[in-house]
């Protein structure tokens, strides 16, 4: 007899439907046909020892499961449960015509318990798509595929109740969730504030303009300086997450494992902050079954690298390409996948290794010429990415003390979301470009145009200070921005003035 039950299987971040067939006929032998990977061919043991323990019993005949397409590699213990169906109903143990009404995915535990599996969201999406009436999956991952409407999701702690929903012998409720309803209750709420933050009324500033223009950013000051605190502290700054953006946000995260149990929609920006130790393949995603990086994981959200200098030279070069194109491909010989990976950079370093470069109390104790071989470690093209380079000083014991609270996240984010409208109005036209960082050079020239009193102003400062030629764009980029934050329709000398002051590690003899 010949049964069809449905999975899913994904790659990258998009699922595409699996047609499990089993037979069972005359031989002997378990056999599974259709690219499976060795995760699914030890299915047989966990399917055969769930099946004992739950009273029913496995065929002693010959039993063929084929996944289709075959071309398409499957992966993972998620196959586990429609596998073990589909024995069932091909072996006359199980008796319902609703399988084909349903996707059905789960990993099975020796005593038919089912464990939760990843990637629910993008299966969910695509069952819907292809005009399932249900999806039936751990109870664990139930409201993760409930955030997509217009779908039953049947939660199932054991194969038993998948059998007796199956066979009408039990009534699960579907998971209901009011998406949007959530969305709004949990959205925008952060841990951290800048209202935490003591002092450092400049360096604010500078993440303000970062945010406001979605600009990439580098802080340069001794340890201790408050670097960390800021960085974590600019994602509560940033425009809060629309629905597409969390729907996004959260199909990466689901496709990586990383929502946990009984999670459902990201409702915050992203905040990544990958150890120095970190390699290229878990930065910009890979492997042998492709998984997305950290920089995938940062989409929508903001990617933290401390200690700048510390990465190796080769994990700060592969994540050129992606800071300009916005995402990342990975081919390997059968495939090819895209992962999104549209995120702010915000970098911290030390001035030089002992940390005390141009500190306004301690002495530098390092020698000649190592504090230009410290910054020479970022490499010149990855630094021509990052557009504000700021230098933070330790804050005083007065600004540490001081009972006065500091201007909070949510003051801030409006007028990041003000400044953010007005470039939405700017680019309708180019659907690529959603903020002033991502202009490319020609559109610079066409908005970013300055009077005859700011190209004076450019030209000194760029004599005077000894500025390169690659900061010439970004000061644009920045001036445009600052303007923005302040409602004006030109760029006007205060803008480039201070936009000008944030190119530290452009000035010959920075370092000297």
């Amino acid at each position: 007899m010949l049964t069809k039950t449905f999975g899913s299987a994904v790659q990258g971040v998009n699922a595409y439907t699996i047609t499990i067939e089993v037979v069972v006929s005359q031989g002997t032998g378990f056999f599974v046909v259709g690219l499976p990977d060795n995760a699914i061919k030890e299915s047989q043991q966990r399917v055969e020892a769930a099946l004992k323990f739950r009273g029913y019993r496995m065929p002693r005949t010959k039993v063929v499961v084929n996944m289709a397409p075959a071309d398409i590699r499957k992966e993972g213990s998620a196959y586990d449960l429609p596998i073990g169906l589909g024995i069932l109903h091909a072996s006359q143990q199980l008796d319902t015509e609703r399988l084909a009404d349903y996707v059905i995915m789960g990993e099975l535990a020796l005593d038919g318990e089912l464990r939760p599996i990843k990637g629910v969201l993008p299966i969910a999406i695509q069952a819907r798509k292809e005009g399932f009436k249900g999806l039936i999956l751990p109870r664990e991952n139930a409201q993760e595929a409930a955030i997509v409407n217009s779908l039953d999701i049947i939660p199932v702690g054991t194969m038993q109740e998948a059998v007796d929903f199956l066979e009408g012998r039990l009534e699960i409720a579907p998971v209901v969730m009011s998406t949007r309803d959530l969305f709004q209750q949990t959205a925008n709420q952060y841990e951290a504030d800048f209202a935490d933050v003591q002092g450092q009324e400049n360096i604010k500033r500078a993440l303000e303009i970062a945010a406001a223009g979605g600009h990439n950013v580098i802080m340069i000051g001794p340890p201790g300086a408050g670097k960390t605190m800021l960085a974590k502290r600019l994602p509560s700054i940033l425009p809060m997450l629309n629905m597409q953006e969390a729907l996004e946000t959260t199909k990466i995260h689901s496709v990586a494992g990383k929502l946990g149990s009984h999670a459902s929609l990201i409702h915050t920006r992203p905040f990544r902050a990958p150890h120095h130790t970190i390699s290229d393949v878990a930065l910009v995603g890979g492997g042998s079954n492709p998984q997305p990086g950290e920089i995938s994981l940062a989409h929508n959200g903001v990617l933290f690298l401390d200690e700048l200098p510390e990465f190796k030279r080769t994990v700060l070069e592969v994540m050129r390409q992606p800071l300009e194109e916005r995402r990342v491909t990975i081919a390997r010989a059968k495939l090819s996948i895209e992962f999104p990976a549209n995120f702010m950079l915000i970098a911290s370093m030390n001035p030089c290794p002992c940390g005390y470069y141009n500190h306004p109390e301690k002495e530098c104790v390092c020698g000649p010429g190592v504090v230009q071989k410290y910054l020479n470690k970022v490499s010149g093209p990855l630094l021509d990415r990052i557009d504000l380079h700021v230098e933070v000083t330790p804050v005083t014991f007065d600004q540490m003390t001081e009972t006065r609270r500091a201007e909070d996240s949510r003051t801030v984010q409006v007028r990041v979301a003000a400044a953010r409208q007005r470039q939405a109005a700017r680019f309708q036209d180019f659907p690529d470009i959603h903020s002033n960082a991502l202009m490319p050079s020609q559109m610079v020239k066409d908005i970013c145009r300055i009077d005859d009193a700011g190209r004076t102003l450019l030209k000194t400062a760029m004599e005077r200070l000894g500025l390169s030629a690659r900061a010439y764009d970004r000061i644009l980029k920045v001036s445009r921005t600052i303007a923005d934050l302040a409602a004006a329709e030109h760029i006007e000398l205060p803008h480039l003035a201070e936009a000008i002051q944030y190119r530290s590690l452009d000035r010959e003899g920075w370092a000297g």
